[in-house]
């Protein structure tokens, strides 16, 4: 049975600065959780954690290769946020456009 990810629980993993900072570092690659925390003033415990946030969130999966668990970046959630800020990117286009003519047309007027 698929697990039901919702923008709700990607915006929640994602509020935090130390989940984006990982998410940042396997773009990268897959690393293992040592690896991931090598940049932190956090244990591997703490990093281990927050991992375990971006998995249930449908950000990182992890998969084991001889004795490393390596995480992944899974790009799926991220693209469903992207659909969701279309209609407002579209919203924000046409205001820009709006403004872009206003503007246009105030410099086009002789002094």
């Amino acid at each position: 049975m698929a697990i039901q990810i919702s923008l709700d629980d990607t915006f929640a993993a994602l509020a935090d600065p130390t989940r984006r900072a990982i998410l940042a570092r396997l773009l990268d690659g897959e690393a293992s959780v040592a690896e991931l925390a090598q940049p932190f003033a956090l244990t591997v415990r703490a990093i281990s954690k927050h991992v375990g946030v971006l998995e249930q969130a449908g950000l990182v999966t992890r998969s084991r290769s001889a004795q490393k668990h390596l995480s992944r970046i899974e790009l799926k959630p991220l693209c469903d946020i992207d659909r969701w800020l279309d209609g407002y990117r579209k919203l924000w286009e046409g205001r820009f456009d709006r403004m872009e003519d206003l503007l246009r047309r105030g410099t086009d007027k002789p002094e």
